[in-house]
């Protein structure tokens, strides 16, 4: 077994991203002096006097053909270009109007409110270098700089549940599937583009035709198969067929059996069948996945709260033991297990509780998604 933030680790380092080229800028930013301000564009050296005021400049009006002249000023809107003459800038609310005439209720100086050309980059500067993570700003620098944007798509996740036990209307010996719908829903909760896949009998046959079968889901996550059972195929079929085993036990409760891999270009994610397990697995590695297809940094999953109670955990692993949370206080719920789907479905977050238990206190914990 390893820990689970060697666990995260591995998975970080493993799943490809794109890497993005360095931004320079095309030009000057910004590519002329520009008011920071809603006001008058004046001459500082004109001090207090009284200014007659000669027009509007807007943004996106060529400032050519304005001039400020002694004793008179513009109107000036934010991000509007100074025009010559102009040196200071006058918000609104530092004006008075006398006699048809606007007159500073203080002393302007030279580049008050002004934006100079190339105060955030003159052109060729490197903006942000070779090989940073995406993100919605750097988007927005790629479309000011003039080169073209990534294609923005949702990552696609299959979901496929395992065993010969599930069953649409199940018999008292078998039960229906709950972990399939449970686990789409939660894909697309943090942003894949989420499909149903077909569930995979308890056969190594069924299993190695499920994962050779080429797919256009760069994300195959299953339920079920993958502990020590005679029927759990999963992690040999895998081996066999040269998938790249990342990891396969991580010292947590519920969800020691997980697996991740690489086959080919697609990431597998192999969770116990049991849904409370099969749930706080995929809300640990899915966002880490996900960020790195996307070329974005992996978000961190962990918040902290206040636990009411203490909460025992006699295993020899940390605890996810769900909990109610009003404003930073989390109540724990009386947990039946990784089995207790009701408990989960009831609970607003997860709380970690390490080996022999905590008492009440600050602690970390998952918010349900």
């Amino acid at each position: 077994m390893i820990d689970l933030a060697e666990a995260l680790a591995l998975l970080e380092s493993a799943v490809p991203t794109p890497r993005w080229a360095a931004i320079h800028a095309d030009r000057d930013d910004p590519s002329m002096a520009r008011s920071a301000m809603d006001g008058i564009v004046v001459r500082a050296e004109d001090g207090r006097t009284p200014r007659k005021l000669q027009g509007t400049l807007y943004a996106g009006d060529d400032p050519s053909a304005f001039r400020v002249e002694p004793g008179t000023c513009l109107r000036i809107m934010t991000g509007a270009c100074i025009p010559e003459g102009g040196n200071a800038v006058l918000p609104v609310e530092n004006l008075q109007e006398a006699d048809g005439s606007l007159i500073p209720m203080d002393e302007p100086r030279k580049g008050d409110y002004i934006r100079p050309r190339g105060e955030q980059g003159h052109a060729g500067a490197l903006l942000v270098p070779e090989g940073h993570t995406a993100n919605a700003a750097r988007h927005g620098l790629l479309a000011q700089v003039g080169l073209p944007r990534p294609t923005l798509g949702r990552v696609k996740v299959g979901i496929a549940a395992t065993g010969d036990e599930l069953r649409g209307e199940p018999a008292p010996w078998e039960i229906r599937d709950s972990n399939g719908p449970m686990l789409l829903a939660l894909a697309h909760a943090l942003g894949a583009e989420a499909c149903e896949l077909s569930s995979v009998p308890d056969s190594p046959e069924a299993v190695a035709q499920f994962f050779s079968h080429p797919s256009d889901c760069r994300v195959v996550i299953t339920a079920g198969g993958v502990s020590m059972g005679e029927k759990d195929h999963l992690p040999r079929v895998l081996a066999a067929l040269g998938a790249r085993i990342l990891f396969h036990k991580i010292r947590l409760k519920p969800g020691k059996p997980t697996l991740a891999a690489i086959l080919g270009d697609r990431v597998i994610l192999c969770l116990p069948g049991n849904p409370v397990s099969a749930y706080l697995n995929a809300l640990l590695f899915l966002p880490v996945i996900l960020a790195r297809l996307e070329g974005r940094a992996a978000p961190q999953p962990w918040r902290q709260g206040c636990l009411e109670v203490p909460v025992a955990n006699p295993g020899d692993r940390p605890l996810l033991h769900p909990c109610t949370r009003n404003g930073a206080v989390l109540t724990p719920l009386p947990s039946k297990g990784s089995a207790d789907l009701v408990r989960l479905a009831q609970a607003d977050v997860c709380a970690w509780i390490p080996e022999g238990g905590t008492a009440p206190g600050t602690v970390n914990y998952l918010e349900m998604v």
